[in-house]
């Protein structure tokens, strides 16, 4: 142990290194972005693209599925501050995240393989949406329920089945659309004008 300017002790040896961090999160990426699965993904691999040695990983994550879940958490930006003044606004905010991100063909593989591998990887997949899916079901949560107390939204409105009907939609056109068709500039709100007839209450 060693004793910091404070007093207080902390563990020897060399201080954690963002750059080797950095380094082997990206391979982990590359690697995933390729198309290597991640039953396929070793660690030996990860260490050979990052450039870094097999223990520097491991004093870092203890197994490769933790490594998997932190890199695939980077490329999930946060949900940018949603205003409050409008939930329509608030809405086709959201939703342009999910578009924006779906245009990128890494961060689409990636999280292509992240959710096709849910079933051998629980674990994965359980941390995976407590790190990078949970906040944005809150974010979007918080939004229905601020329209549903001021009384823009009804006050009946099944909360998940209008996530779903928002989420989804966005998915329909970014994953599932006519291949090689874009969706419009506009798609965030046509998909939230369109829900909004079927959520507003009435009056609005």
């Amino acid at each position: 142990m060693r004793q910091t300017a404070e007093g207080t002790a902390r563990p020897a040896g060399r201080p954690r290194s963002e750059k080797a961090e950095k380094a082997i999160v990206d391979a982990t990426l590359d690697l995933l972005g390729e198309g290597i699965g991640v039953a396929e993904l070793s660690i030996e691999a990860i260490a050979a693209r990052a450039g870094v040695g097999k223990t520097t990983i491991y004093r870092r994550w203890s197994n490769k599925e933790d490594l998997v879940v932190d890199a695939l958490a980077t490329l999930k930006p946060p949900i940018p501050p949603l205003s409050g003044t409008s939930v329509r606004d608030d809405l086709v905010t959201y939703l342009r995240v999910l578009r924006e991100e779906s245009s990128h063909q890494r961060t689409r593989c990636i999280m292509n393989i992240a959710m096709s591998d849910s079933e051998r990887h629980p674990r994965l997949a359980e941390r995976f949406r407590e790190i990078a899916l949970e906040p944005r079901r809150a974010a979007l949560r918080g939004v229905l329920r601020r329209g549903m107390e001021t009384g823009e939204l009804r006050a009946d409105l099944d909360e998940e089945m209008a996530m779903a009907i928002l989420s989804g939609a966005m998915m329909w056109y970014t994953k599932w659309h006519r291949s090689g068709v874009e969706p419009s500039e506009d798609v965030a709100e046509r998909i939230v004008d369109e829900a909004l007839t079927g959520f507003r209450a009435s009056g609005w």
